[in-house]
């Protein structure tokens, strides 16, 4: 079953001449990242917001894990899902410990299993609790800002994460390790994510599917090797830079190219030189080029799951012909 399911769903704002969502249809798999990409004003958002039902559609029905959300209760909806905005949105008159407990005390936990948790949680993100829990945000970075509000949307362990263009109002180098964070607790906790963003560079790096809207409609959903060597029309090629493969191998993780069917795994694969299946094919192209191996191994936590070979990377870049 799909965690989330969109059907025909449109939303037009009064006053406006057309609808800023219009009749987006796409199922998204249990513990998929999926990135809502496109340029400003295109619905992502608002398609985002749905979700959790900031916004109600106009028409149309969105089901979580097979549930109408239209007939939940609102507060029991967003109990359930974790939410992530821009600057962390963090209640500046409390405590980090504070902050991270709202939804475990929502929720009816008791005091030990809510510190429990706090401590959990600041650990995960890679603050430390003695150091962090009793600061208040604005004693913190907008790194950690943003950290802490990661962790206060796992508080009540949801399965399903929104995450708003979390790290669009911070510095290059911070942007990029907390992208490196989504990705290692991503690995570890396999939560359903949708996450907005303008980036391209972003998206390509978390995405495990991206959703690329235009003018309200989805005009592509699939996974971003596909996107980029088969992209839908001639905006999405313009989008995401589809003409500049090379720079893109930097982007791209290896398992999104990679043959994943057993069957169709090479026999020798225990001779050749193996690669992690989170690293980029920039680094598979490298070790490709240096060994003079056919192919490489691809592990996950060293167990074989796939196998890259230079047809695959050059399929990937668009060099061979289209």
């Amino acid at each position: 079953m799909s965690a989330i399911r969109f059907d025909q769903v449109s939303l037009q704002f009064a006053g406006m001449s057309r609808p800023s969502v219009d009749q987006c249809s796409c199922e998204i798999a249990s513990g998929q990242l999926v990135v809502i990409l496109g340029p400003s004003g295109c619905g992502k958002t608002t398609l985002l917001k749905m979700v959790n039902r900031l916004y109600e559609p106009t028409s149309g029905q969105i089901y979580l894990d097979g549930q109408d959300i239209s007939r939940l209760k609102v507060t029991a909806l967003r109990q359930r899902i974790g939410y992530v905005i821009q600057q962390s949105g963090l209640f500046p008159h409390m405590s980090v410990a504070q902050n991270i407990a709202v939804v475990p005390k929502l929720l009816g936990w008791d005091r030990p299993r809510i510190q429990a948790r706090i401590d959990e949680l600041l650990s995960l993100v890679q603050l430390q609790p003695a150091e962090y829990r009793n600061r208040y945000p604005a004693q913190l970075s907008g790194g950690q800002q943003q950290r802490v509000g990661l962790a206060r949307a796992l508080a009540g362990d949801p399965q399903v994460m929104l995450m708003d263009e979390p790290f669009g109002a911070i510095d290059a180098i911070t942007r990029s390790s907390l992208q490196d964070e989504i990705l290692r607790l991503q690995r570890q906790l396999k939560k359903t994510i949708l996450f907005v963003s303008h980036d391209v560079e972003e998206a390509l790096r978390l995405a495990d599917y991206l959703m690329i809207m235009q003018q309200g409609k989805i005009v592509q959903y699939d996974r971003p090797f596909n996107v980029l060597t088969r992209p839908a029309n001639d905006f999405v090629y313009s989008l995401v830079g589809a003409d500049d493969m090379v720079r893109q191998l930097s982007l791209l993780r290896v398992e999104t190219a990679m043959i994943s069917d057993r069957n169709r795994l090479s026999l020798t694969q225990s001779e050749s030189p193996t690669i992690d299946r989170y690293d980029s094919l920039r680094h598979a192209l490298s070790l490709i080029l240096k060994t003079g191996a056919p192919r490489l191994t691809v592990l996950d936590n060293g167990a074989p799951v796939g196998e890259l070979t230079l047809e695959h990377i050059r399929d990937s870049a668009s060099l061979a012909s289209r």
